[in-house]
């Protein structure tokens, strides 16, 4: 059975070119345009991982994890923040919030494979 990934981010081509990566890997794919989005798609159904994006209107990478984090079923899903900030002020704040991995765009679809196989129990 596939692996399912949620992919958060208020770019359209982003979530495309992550999602193309991914399902070419062999998973399965949820997009959502931001924070409160993924929220309402998640619907107590299992997720292995969630890419999140940090900077997206109504509800931002940061507080999407965090709000994440509170739901029990959600509570050990690994997180990965996938976003241009590279600062590290940032990447605490996203560590302390519950994100597991950052990597900075522009990527290698390698590398995010990588990560989302290091991530993603078998």
């Amino acid at each position: 059975m596939a692996k399912t990934i949620m992919i958060t981010d208020d770019s359209a081509s982003m979530r495309q070119l992550v999602s193309i990566s991914l399902r070419g890997a062999g998973y399965d794919v949820i997009e959502a345009c931001d924070g409160v989005d993924a929220l309402d798609r998640l619907k107590g159904q299992k997720v292995n991982l969630v890419i999140s994006d940090v900077n997206m209107p109504r509800m931002g990478g940061f507080d999407f994890v965090a709000a994440l984090k509170q739901r029990q079923e959600y509570r050990f899903t690994p997180v990965i923040m996938l976003t241009t900030e590279s600062e590290d002020a940032k990447k605490q704040a996203g560590k302390a919030a519950g994100a597991k991995a950052w990597i900075v765009k522009p990527f290698k679809p390698d590398q995010l494979l990588a990560a989302v196989a290091s991530l993603v129990q078998p």
